[in-house]
Protein backbone atom coordinates (compact mmCIF):
# COMPACT_ATOMS: atom_id res chain seq x y z
CA UNK A 1 0.00 0.00 0.00
CA UNK A 2 2.78 2.09 1.00
CA UNK A 3 4.15 1.76 -2.45
CA UNK A 4 0.80 2.84 -4.20
CA UNK A 5 0.87 6.29 -1.94
CA UNK A 6 4.51 7.02 -2.87
CA UNK A 7 2.91 6.62 -6.93
CA UNK A 8 0.19 8.27 -6.49
CA UNK A 9 0.95 11.40 -3.72
CA UNK A 10 3.28 13.12 -6.34
CA UNK A 11 0.67 12.41 -9.19
CA UNK A 12 -2.20 13.79 -7.70
CA UNK A 13 -0.60 15.59 -5.13
CA UNK A 14 0.50 18.13 -8.32
CA UNK A 15 -3.12 18.13 -9.15
CA UNK A 16 -3.89 19.10 -6.02
CA UNK A 17 -0.73 22.02 -6.01
CA UNK A 18 -2.35 23.28 -9.18
CA UNK A 19 -6.19 23.45 -7.89
CA UNK A 20 -4.89 25.39 -4.45
CA UNK A 21 -2.57 27.22 -6.28
CA UNK A 22 -5.54 28.63 -8.68
CA UNK A 23 -8.44 29.65 -5.69
CA UNK A 24 -5.35 31.78 -4.11
CA UNK A 25 -3.81 33.39 -6.48
CA UNK A 26 -7.62 33.94 -8.05
CA UNK A 27 -5.65 34.56 -11.38
CA UNK A 28 -8.10 34.61 -15.02
CA UNK A 29 -8.20 31.49 -17.06
CA UNK A 30 -6.32 33.54 -19.73
CA UNK A 31 -3.34 33.32 -17.31
CA UNK A 32 -3.08 29.89 -17.81
CA UNK A 33 -2.80 29.96 -21.77
CA UNK A 34 0.78 29.90 -22.23
CA UNK A 35 1.45 27.14 -19.81
CA UNK A 36 -0.79 25.20 -21.65
CA UNK A 37 1.13 26.53 -25.09
CA UNK A 38 4.44 24.87 -23.52
CA UNK A 39 2.87 21.80 -22.67
CA UNK A 40 1.31 20.89 -25.94
CA UNK A 41 3.28 22.60 -28.51
CA UNK A 42 7.01 21.61 -26.39
CA UNK A 43 7.06 19.21 -23.37
CA UNK A 44 4.85 16.70 -24.63
CA UNK A 45 5.71 16.73 -28.15
CA UNK A 46 9.67 16.01 -27.19
CA UNK A 47 8.25 12.99 -24.12
CA UNK A 48 6.70 11.49 -27.23
CA UNK A 49 9.60 11.55 -29.55
CA UNK A 50 12.37 10.83 -27.10
CA UNK A 51 9.87 7.67 -26.31
CA UNK A 52 9.87 6.39 -30.07
CA UNK A 53 12.36 7.75 -30.89
CA UNK A 54 14.54 5.32 -28.74
CA UNK A 55 12.24 2.03 -29.12
CA UNK A 56 13.38 -0.56 -31.65
CA UNK A 57 11.36 -0.26 -34.58
CA UNK A 58 9.50 -3.45 -34.74
CA UNK A 59 8.14 -2.78 -31.10
CA UNK A 60 6.32 0.28 -32.52
CA UNK A 61 4.57 -1.58 -35.76
CA UNK A 62 2.00 -3.78 -32.94
CA UNK A 63 -0.89 -2.79 -35.01
CA UNK A 64 -2.56 -5.62 -33.10
CA UNK A 65 -2.68 -3.79 -30.18
CA UNK A 66 -3.68 -0.48 -31.11
CA UNK A 67 -6.53 -1.79 -33.10
CA UNK A 68 -7.78 -4.13 -30.04
CA UNK A 69 -7.34 -0.67 -27.31
CA UNK A 70 -8.98 1.20 -30.13
CA UNK A 71 -11.70 -0.95 -30.61
CA UNK A 72 -12.49 -1.67 -26.72
CA UNK A 73 -12.52 2.32 -26.02
CA UNK A 74 -14.88 2.98 -29.29
CA UNK A 75 -17.56 -0.11 -27.56
CA UNK A 76 -17.75 2.32 -24.29
CA UNK A 77 -18.34 5.04 -26.75
CA UNK A 78 -21.02 3.20 -28.44
CA UNK A 79 -22.71 1.83 -25.41
CA UNK A 80 -22.81 5.14 -23.78
CA UNK A 81 -24.32 6.89 -27.09
CA UNK A 82 -27.00 3.94 -27.76
CA UNK A 83 -27.89 4.95 -23.90
CA UNK A 84 -28.36 8.48 -24.45
CA UNK A 85 -30.26 8.11 -27.68
CA UNK A 86 -32.37 5.69 -27.29
CA UNK A 87 -32.83 5.23 -23.43
CA UNK A 88 -32.55 9.76 -22.72
CA UNK A 89 -33.51 10.58 -25.82
CA UNK A 90 -31.21 13.03 -25.96
CA UNK A 91 -29.42 14.91 -29.52
CA UNK A 92 -27.23 13.63 -31.60
CA UNK A 93 -25.18 16.28 -30.42
CA UNK A 94 -25.64 15.59 -26.38
CA UNK A 95 -25.07 12.33 -26.84
CA UNK A 96 -22.30 13.08 -29.02
CA UNK A 97 -20.49 14.80 -25.67
CA UNK A 98 -21.45 12.23 -23.19
CA UNK A 99 -20.22 9.69 -25.00
CA UNK A 100 -16.56 11.26 -25.53
CA UNK A 101 -17.11 12.02 -21.32
CA UNK A 102 -17.10 8.13 -20.72
CA UNK A 103 -15.00 7.60 -23.19
CA UNK A 104 -11.98 10.05 -23.68
CA UNK A 105 -9.79 10.00 -21.14
CA UNK A 106 -6.96 12.38 -20.12
CA UNK A 107 -4.78 10.32 -21.67
CA UNK A 108 -2.68 13.26 -22.85
CA UNK A 109 -1.87 15.30 -19.41
CA UNK A 110 -2.07 12.58 -16.92
CA UNK A 111 -1.42 9.44 -19.03
CA UNK A 112 2.57 9.39 -19.71
CA UNK A 113 3.49 10.51 -15.71
CA UNK A 114 1.42 8.47 -14.66
CA UNK A 115 2.31 5.00 -16.58
CA UNK A 116 5.73 5.65 -16.77
CA UNK A 117 6.05 6.52 -13.00
CA UNK A 118 4.00 3.35 -12.07
CA UNK A 119 5.67 0.97 -15.13
CA UNK A 120 8.87 2.30 -15.99
CA UNK A 121 10.43 2.98 -19.32
CA UNK A 122 8.81 -0.58 -20.30
CA UNK A 123 5.42 2.00 -20.97
CA UNK A 124 6.63 4.21 -23.11
CA UNK A 125 5.91 2.54 -26.37
CA UNK A 126 1.86 1.89 -25.60
CA UNK A 127 1.42 4.72 -24.10
CA UNK A 128 2.86 7.10 -26.86
CA UNK A 129 0.58 5.00 -29.45
CA UNK A 130 -2.41 5.39 -27.66
CA UNK A 131 -1.98 9.17 -26.71
CA UNK A 132 -1.77 9.85 -30.80
CA UNK A 133 -3.69 7.56 -32.07
CA UNK A 134 -6.43 7.65 -30.12
CA UNK A 135 -6.47 11.42 -30.06
CA UNK A 136 -6.57 11.22 -33.91
CA UNK A 137 -9.34 9.05 -33.80
CA UNK A 138 -11.31 11.39 -31.53
CA UNK A 139 -10.35 14.12 -33.73
CA UNK A 140 -11.86 12.78 -36.78
CA UNK A 141 -15.26 11.32 -34.99
CA UNK A 142 -15.97 14.65 -32.84
CA UNK A 143 -16.42 16.95 -35.85
CA UNK A 144 -18.17 14.35 -38.09
CA UNK A 145 -20.45 13.42 -35.35
CA UNK A 146 -21.28 16.82 -34.66
CA UNK A 147 -21.86 17.76 -38.93
CA UNK A 148 -23.97 15.06 -38.89
CA UNK A 149 -26.33 16.63 -36.06
CA UNK A 150 -26.10 20.05 -37.90
CA UNK A 151 -24.00 21.49 -35.26
CA UNK A 152 -21.11 22.09 -38.24
CA UNK A 153 -21.83 24.54 -40.38
CA UNK A 154 -18.60 23.90 -42.74
CA UNK A 155 -18.99 22.19 -46.05
CA UNK A 156 -18.27 18.61 -46.41
CA UNK A 157 -15.32 19.47 -48.53
CA UNK A 158 -13.98 21.83 -45.94
CA UNK A 159 -14.60 19.58 -42.76
CA UNK A 160 -13.01 16.74 -44.45
CA UNK A 161 -10.25 19.44 -45.14
CA UNK A 162 -10.33 20.58 -41.33
CA UNK A 163 -10.07 17.30 -40.29
CA UNK A 164 -7.07 15.78 -41.84
CA UNK A 165 -5.16 19.21 -41.16
CA UNK A 166 -5.90 18.85 -36.71
CA UNK A 167 -4.71 15.00 -37.44
CA UNK A 168 -1.82 15.45 -39.57
CA UNK A 169 -0.28 18.68 -37.48
CA UNK A 170 -1.18 18.10 -34.03
CA UNK A 171 2.35 18.10 -32.18
CA UNK A 172 1.40 14.92 -30.67
CA UNK A 173 1.02 13.03 -33.65
CA UNK A 174 3.66 15.25 -35.85
CA UNK A 175 6.40 14.08 -32.96
CA UNK A 176 5.15 10.57 -32.85
CA UNK A 177 5.52 10.48 -36.40
CA UNK A 178 9.17 12.26 -36.46
CA UNK A 179 10.17 9.55 -33.67
CA UNK A 180 9.01 6.73 -36.00
CA UNK A 181 11.67 8.36 -38.89
CA UNK A 182 13.69 8.11 -35.99
CA UNK A 183 13.48 4.90 -34.94
CA UNK A 184 13.46 3.55 -38.54
CA UNK A 185 16.44 5.47 -39.99
CA UNK A 186 18.53 4.15 -36.79
CA UNK A 187 20.86 7.46 -37.23
CA UNK A 188 22.31 8.22 -34.24
CA UNK A 189 21.01 11.59 -32.62
CA UNK A 190 23.72 13.95 -31.51
CA UNK A 191 24.32 14.13 -27.73
CA UNK A 192 23.46 18.00 -27.28
CA UNK A 193 19.83 17.18 -29.48
CA UNK A 194 19.30 14.20 -26.87
CA UNK A 195 19.94 16.56 -23.85
CA UNK A 196 17.66 19.29 -25.53
CA UNK A 197 14.74 16.88 -26.03
CA UNK A 198 14.95 15.24 -22.23
CA UNK A 199 14.94 19.05 -20.83
CA UNK A 200 11.96 19.57 -22.57
CA UNK A 201 10.29 15.88 -21.77
CA UNK A 202 11.21 15.96 -18.27
CA UNK A 203 9.10 19.34 -17.64
CA UNK A 204 5.77 17.30 -19.56
CA UNK A 205 4.49 15.54 -16.74
CA UNK A 206 4.49 18.51 -13.82
CA UNK A 207 3.49 21.12 -16.33
CA UNK A 208 0.73 19.20 -17.22
CA UNK A 209 -0.51 18.10 -13.90
CA UNK A 210 -0.32 21.66 -12.46
CA UNK A 211 -2.09 23.05 -15.06
CA UNK A 212 -5.14 20.31 -15.15
CA UNK A 213 -5.46 21.31 -11.12
CA UNK A 214 -5.42 24.91 -12.39
CA UNK A 215 -8.69 23.73 -14.78
CA UNK A 216 -10.45 22.20 -12.52
CA UNK A 217 -10.36 25.37 -9.95
CA UNK A 218 -11.47 27.60 -12.83
CA UNK A 219 -14.49 25.51 -13.79
CA UNK A 220 -16.87 25.20 -10.09
CA UNK A 221 -19.54 22.78 -10.05
CA UNK A 222 -22.97 24.61 -11.23
CA UNK A 223 -24.47 21.66 -12.70
CA UNK A 224 -24.69 17.55 -11.95
CA UNK A 225 -25.88 15.97 -15.25
CA UNK A 226 -28.32 13.04 -14.59
CA UNK A 227 -26.24 11.41 -16.50
CA UNK A 228 -23.09 10.85 -14.38
CA UNK A 229 -24.93 8.35 -12.79
CA UNK A 230 -23.75 6.23 -15.34
CA UNK A 231 -20.97 8.14 -17.39
CA UNK A 232 -19.13 7.65 -13.85
CA UNK A 233 -18.78 3.79 -13.57
CA UNK A 234 -18.15 3.85 -17.41
CA UNK A 235 -15.00 5.76 -17.66
CA UNK A 236 -13.53 5.16 -14.42
CA UNK A 237 -14.45 1.04 -14.05
CA UNK A 238 -15.74 -0.24 -16.50
CA UNK A 239 -13.59 1.39 -19.67
CA UNK A 240 -10.15 0.06 -18.44
CA UNK A 241 -11.95 -3.73 -17.57
CA UNK A 242 -13.20 -3.73 -20.91
CA UNK A 243 -9.64 -2.74 -22.26
CA UNK A 244 -7.86 -5.46 -19.97
CA UNK A 245 -10.27 -8.36 -20.91
CA UNK A 246 -10.36 -7.03 -25.25
CA UNK A 247 -6.42 -7.20 -24.88
CA UNK A 248 -6.67 -10.70 -22.36
CA UNK A 249 -8.78 -12.19 -25.48
CA UNK A 250 -6.49 -11.43 -28.21
CA UNK A 251 -3.18 -12.18 -26.38
CA UNK A 252 0.18 -11.79 -27.32
CA UNK A 253 1.15 -8.34 -25.86
CA UNK A 254 3.97 -7.75 -23.11
CA UNK A 255 2.55 -7.40 -19.87
CA UNK A 256 3.78 -3.80 -19.18
CA UNK A 257 1.91 -2.69 -22.50
CA UNK A 258 -1.62 -4.48 -21.42
CA UNK A 259 -1.28 -2.75 -17.75
CA UNK A 260 -0.17 0.66 -19.57
CA UNK A 261 -3.60 0.16 -21.67
CA UNK A 262 -5.19 -0.55 -18.68
CA UNK A 263 -3.94 2.84 -16.77
CA UNK A 264 -4.82 5.03 -19.64
CA UNK A 265 -8.10 4.01 -19.74
CA UNK A 266 -8.82 4.24 -15.97
CA UNK A 267 -8.15 8.05 -16.17
CA UNK A 268 -10.73 10.67 -15.66
CA UNK A 269 -12.45 12.45 -18.97
CA UNK A 270 -10.25 14.78 -20.63
CA UNK A 271 -10.48 18.28 -20.38
CA UNK A 272 -10.88 18.65 -24.05
CA UNK A 273 -14.04 16.89 -23.78
CA UNK A 274 -15.18 20.28 -22.37
CA UNK A 275 -13.33 22.05 -25.18
CA UNK A 276 -15.17 20.31 -27.77
CA UNK A 277 -18.48 20.86 -26.17
CA UNK A 278 -17.40 24.79 -25.80
CA UNK A 279 -16.81 25.04 -29.43
CA UNK A 280 -19.79 23.34 -30.77
CA UNK A 281 -21.92 25.47 -27.34
CA UNK A 282 -23.32 21.66 -26.33
CA UNK A 283 -23.18 20.29 -22.93
CA UNK A 284 -20.66 22.49 -21.69
CA UNK A 285 -21.23 22.98 -18.26
CA UNK A 286 -22.30 19.44 -17.65
CA UNK A 287 -18.35 18.61 -19.25
CA UNK A 288 -17.01 20.81 -16.78
CA UNK A 289 -19.24 18.97 -13.61
CA UNK A 290 -18.11 15.48 -14.91
CA UNK A 291 -14.43 16.06 -15.38
CA UNK A 292 -13.90 17.88 -11.92
CA UNK A 293 -16.47 14.57 -10.31
CA UNK A 294 -14.35 12.03 -12.64
CA UNK A 295 -10.89 13.48 -11.80
CA UNK A 296 -11.75 13.32 -7.72
CA UNK A 297 -13.12 10.06 -7.72
CA UNK A 298 -9.97 9.24 -10.34
CA UNK A 299 -8.08 9.36 -6.90
CA UNK A 300 -9.46 6.29 -5.50
CA UNK A 301 -10.61 4.48 -8.77
CA UNK A 302 -6.77 4.59 -9.81
CA UNK A 303 -5.42 3.60 -6.61
CA UNK A 304 -7.60 0.16 -7.20
CA UNK A 305 -6.35 -0.12 -10.36
CA UNK A 306 -2.97 0.14 -9.38
CA UNK A 307 -3.16 -1.90 -6.25
CA UNK A 308 -4.92 -4.97 -8.57
CA UNK A 309 -1.75 -4.48 -10.97
CA UNK A 310 1.03 -4.63 -8.82
CA UNK A 311 -0.55 -7.38 -6.58
CA UNK A 312 -1.01 -9.84 -9.59
CA UNK A 313 -5.08 -9.66 -9.12
CA UNK A 314 -5.09 -8.64 -12.78
CA UNK A 315 -2.58 -11.38 -14.46
CA UNK A 316 -1.50 -9.81 -18.30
Amino acid sequence: MADIVSLLLPFFGLILIGYVTAKVTKQPAEALGWLNTFIIYAALPALFFKLVSRTPFEDLTRIDFIATDLAATYSIFIALFAIGRWVRGNSLADCTIQSFAGAYGNIGYMGPGLALLALGEGAAVPVALIVCLENALHFVVAPALMAAAGDDQRSRRQLIIDIACKVAFHPFILSTALGFVAAASGVAQPLAFQRFVDYLAQAAAPCALFAMGVTLALRPLRRIPAEIGYIVPAKLIIHPLVVFLALKAVGGFDPVWVYAAVLLAALPTATNVFVIGQQYGVWQERASATILITTTLSVVTVSVFLIAIKSGFLPA
